[in-house]
């Protein structure tokens, strides 16, 4: 299931990157913290889950897919009431 409903509008882009700023960060900032205190296998396990992010070769082309909640409930909710019509 591939069907993403891409946006063009800057206010939503503009703050979906503001948050993946924000993620990218924060994992940056927790690995330093877990290296400095020599938790080796807790900063390895952080980069294998955002390697990608972290890789700076690859941090401008990983994709990121953000959902809005309210409309993944709908979404489920609509299909939920589709199936029990049978």
């Amino acid at each position: 299931m591939n069907n993403f409903n891409y946006t063009d509008d800057a206010t939503i882009s503009d703050r979906l990157s503001e948050q993946r700023d924000a993620i990218y960060e924060g994992v940056v900032d927790q690995f330093r913290v877990l290296m400095a205190a020599d938790n080796i296998d807790g900063a390895l396990a952080l980069a294998d889950e955002f390697f990608e992010w972290m890789d700076p070769e690859q941090l401008e082309n990983e994709p990121t897919v953000f959902y809005d909640e309210r409309e993944l409930i709908a979404l489920y909710d609509q299909r939920r009431d589709e199936g029990s019509d049978h």
